[in-house]
């Protein structure tokens, strides 16, 4: 049985998802001749370590426990009434960490998995991996910060795996990184990769106002607390920006073109997001009620992309023929379509 220590850092959504789901798959785990042995979780406010790292890991128990605290609303720093583990603060938890990766990176190895949706990470993950040790993202703002950073982390391209970070399901990541071992070339890659985007684009194609759209959006769990942070598009850009490093563009976030669903009076800084819902998002009603309608004469819908093509590396709203792929895609669902070389490659997740 192969043992593989392992640190989360973030439970959040994502994170709790993942200690259940590695609790409840532990009989597939041990079928396959491995145990995760999870050695330490933290949030934004302290780490939690076991107390023999060699040995002992934070036990299932302690792990739902832990789950049914970020639940709750509160800090992981709670746990630290338990004897199975010590506590850290905000503070030393980085140094820590280090040290956990320091110590294990070298002998049994440490798996190093980030689903916090931080940047303060990225300082971390450099030296982590650096020391041996592999590191696993869901969170994408690592691979959206600088060249200098991302080639950093790709130093070692064998400890990294990122597949989440773009597409949710979809295995977009690893499928481009088949074409491009293949030799072929890739030319275009058009994906509608955001849920909330493409809920709120069929939706309004049904001649709802983009108003009703996105507070319904919100009541269903679709959009972040405050929906302007998904209507930005920075979330898609993010994600457009890891698939053309990944096809070797040497940009940054700043180069790419970005179209925000709300013009900037209606940001953050100028009203809060009880009144961007109760009377700033309604001003777009009568906007995107005449996109939508212009598009359907030309017998196209409107889907919010991300388009890579040469140079070009954009998102934003895109006229697609009604009967296309992308033009049928209904709901959260997300889809890519990869134009190479020899053929076009499609992924729809349901």
């Amino acid at each position: 049985m192969k043992n593989i220590p392992l640190i989360l850092m973030g439970c959040g959504g994502v994170g709790r998802y993942l200690l259940q789901h590695i609790i409840n798959t532990r009989s597939l785990h041990s079928f396959k001749g491995f145990y995760l042995r999870v050695v330490g979780i933290c949030d934004s406010q302290c780490l939690v370590v076991t107390r023999d790292l060699l040995h002992k890991d934070l036990d299932d128990s302690l792990l739902l426990k832990a789950c049914q605290v970020k639940k709750n609303g509160s800090s992981l720093s709670i746990l630290g009434d338990f004897d199975k583990c010590q506590v850290y603060g905000h503070l030393e938890s980085q140094e820590k960490i280090l040290e956990i990766a320091s110590q294990l990176g070298k002998s049994t190895g440490l798996v190093c998995v980030d689903c916090s949706a931080s940047s303060d990470t990225v300082i971390m993950l450099k030296e982590v991996i650096h020391m041996g040790c592999c590191i696993v993202l869901a969170n994408k703002k690592p691979l959206t910060s600088t060249m200098e950073d991302f080639e950093k982390l790709f130093a070692y391209p064998h400890r990294i795996r990122h597949e989440s970070t773009v597409g949710a399901g979809l295995p977009v990541i690893v499928s481009l990184n088949r074409i491009i071992s293949s030799g072929d070339l890739i030319h275009r890659i058009v994906g509608s990769l955001s849920g909330t985007l493409g809920y709120v684009m069929s939706e309004v194609e049904d001649g709802k106002p983009l108003s009703k759209v996105v507070r319904d959006a919100k009541t269903l769990g679709y959009t972040e607390p405050d929906p302007r942070d998904d209507l930005s598009g920075m979330d898609v850009a993010r994600k457009a920006l890891i698939l053309a490093r990944i096809l070797g563009k040497q940009i940054n976030l700043d180069d790419i073109k970005i179209e925000s669903l709300y013009p900037k009076e209606l940001g953050p800084d100028v009203m809060s997001v009880e009144d961007f819902l109760d009377h700033g998002i309604s001003r777009m009603d009568g906007y995107m009620q005449e996109r939508v309608m212009k598009a359907a004469s030309n017998e196209k819908v409107l889907r919010y992309v991300c388009v890579i093509e040469g140079p070009r590396c954009e998102v934003g709203i895109l006229e697609i023929p009604k009967n296309s792929a992308l033009g049928r895609l209904r709901g959260s669902d997300n889809i890519t379509h990869v134009v190479c070389s020899v053929l076009i490659r499609t992924w729809l997740v349901h």
